[in-house]
């Protein structure tokens, strides 16, 4: 660690210099602090036991997140604030999450209480009351949710907001923090940086390199954190679409969404959890090629094209373009994802996701159609695939089959056969080939029945964005 980082915690200052860069906010706070409330459970970002609150003022505006301190590297907390369970009573009176938890009997083996507890308190501090979505990202074995839902519900009706602390000056203070390890504030002296070093490991939400570190125990020499970059953390309307930076948050995403394409937004409602969504990106997202990334199926099938950043020079691609094959993108050394465009078009995008659990899930597979139809005729369609293969892929054979056709069940079931021209399915833990193959042609007849019938033939959660 070059320089240290400075934070509240529990509204009190600190200055760490004495973590590694990838020490953990879980680790650091149980070794360093004696602060045990906060529990390691799966250590990957899956089980909400680590879960804290973090707050940092973004436009003028004070924001709360509940994040995973397991999957939190220490330099991303600069300048921001952190309060864990310890830090929410005041003296001998419990803040109304923990009282209402008490008096609804909303624990039993206690293990996950304190995540559970510090999710609701992060609910609370952004007025948010949609329960379900709030406590996908903890798991509770003992006690069941029912008691817990009764406590924030009882908690929504006695919370004052008085209770509350207000973190902004002290934030305001931090606001001149000179960064740790690489964490640039502007990125044009980050992409000169990034061409002469083009090895270092690129940490944004960490949601997924932070398990590199706590399960793959892997070494990472050279990092640069990328949370301080303002220019990748906005979402523009201009030049005939939406520009988003890849920086921006599934959270922030979701909500761009909402209003606009409200497939999308669903579809990213059940992207993981709160707390992933709260830290994951979308240039995250992309960059790291994965082939069961839900966010490029639904980009890809809305046109999306990609910016990619290498020193002061830019070049654009079909985002389908950028996957060449599993763990092979079509990026250069020293270049980076800078944003992706989608441009402005109706909302005719239909995303489906098939897993095994509704919430906080892999796809087996994750479908996204936007079919234009014209006449009773198939004008144009647009349909891209992840969960399948190698790499999130667009289907232009079974496109072929469509366009120009009417558009009839009969045009459906033949367009069917032309699956097998564009994928070639895996089989793995979460599904077979012929199954994936069997649901992802079932899928596109599920699109025709929706849009001819105008009907929802799936389960849909409550509107939220």
């Amino acid at each position: 660690m070059t320089a240290p980082v400075r934070f509240l915690l529990n509204n009190e200052p600190v200055t760490v210099d004495d973590a590694g860069p990838t020490v953990t906010l879980l680790d650091w706070l149980r070794e360093r602090r004696g602060l045990k409330g906060t529990k390691e459970g799966c250590n990957e970002g899956d089980c909400g036991a680590c879960t804290v609150t973090v707050s940092s003022l973004e436009d003028g505006l004070l924001v709360h997140r509940a994040l995973n301190a397991c999957i939190l590297f220490m330099p991303q907390l600069e300048g921001k604030a952190v309060r864990t369970v310890e830090g929410l009573a005041q003296g001998d009176a419990l803040h109304p999450v923990q009282a209402a938890m008490v008096s609804e009997h909303g624990s039993q083996c206690g293990f996950c209480t304190p995540g559970i507890v510090m999710s609701l308190y992060s609910a609370f501090r952004d007025g948010r009351q949609d329960w379900d979505d709030v406590l996908a990202g903890n798991l509770c074995r003992c006690t069941g949710y029912a008691p817990i839902i009764r406590a924030a519900e009882k908690a929504a009706t006695e919370h004052a907001p008085d209770w509350e602390t207000d973190e902004s000056g002290g934030l305001i203070v931090l606001a001149d923090a000179p960064g740790t390890g690489f964490s640039p504030v502007d990125v044009d002296v980050f992409a000169e940086w990034y061409v002469e070093n083009p090895d270092a490991t690129l940490v944004a939400g960490a949601t997924d390199v932070g398990l590199w570190v706590t399960k793959q125990l892997r070494e990472l020499p050279k990092v640069a954190f990328l949370g301080r970059l303002k220019a990748l953390q906005k979402i523009e309307h201009d030049d005939g679409g939406m520009r988003i930076g890849a920086g921006v948050t599934m959270s922030q995403l979701r909500g761009a969404m909402a209003g606009k394409y409200a497939d999308f937004a669903e579809l990213l409602r059940r992207f993981a959890s709160v707390q992933v969504r709260n830290a994951a990106t979308v240039g995250g997202n992309i960059a790291n090629g994965s082939p069961i990334g839900d966010a490029p199926p639904a980009l890809i099938a809305l046109g999306a094209v990609l910016t990619l950043r290498r020193g002061n020079a830019r070049r654009e691609m079909p985002l389908e373009d950028f996957f060449l094959d599993y763990g092979k993108q079509d990026r250069a050394a020293g270049e980076f994802v800078e944003s992706v465009f989608i441009p402005d078009q109706p909302d005719e995008l239909r995303c489906y996701k098939v897993s095994k659990r509704f919430d906080q899930d892999i796809s087996a597979l994750c479908g996204c159609f936007v079919i234009g139809v014209e006449d009773g005729v198939v004008a144009s369609a647009r349909i891209a695939f992840g969960g399948m293969a190698g790499v999130p892929k667009r289907l232009v054979h079974v496109e072929a089959a469509l366009v120009g056709q009417p558009w009839e069940e009969a045009t459906v079931a033949g367009a069917q056969a032309a699956f097998a021209d564009d994928l070639t399915p895996m089989s793995d833990m979460r599904a077979s080939a012929g199954y994936r193959m069997r649901a992802a042609q079932n899928l596109l007849m599920k699109c025709f029945v929706e849009m001819t019938e105008a009907r929802r033939v799936r389960l849909y959660g409550r509107a939220r964005a």
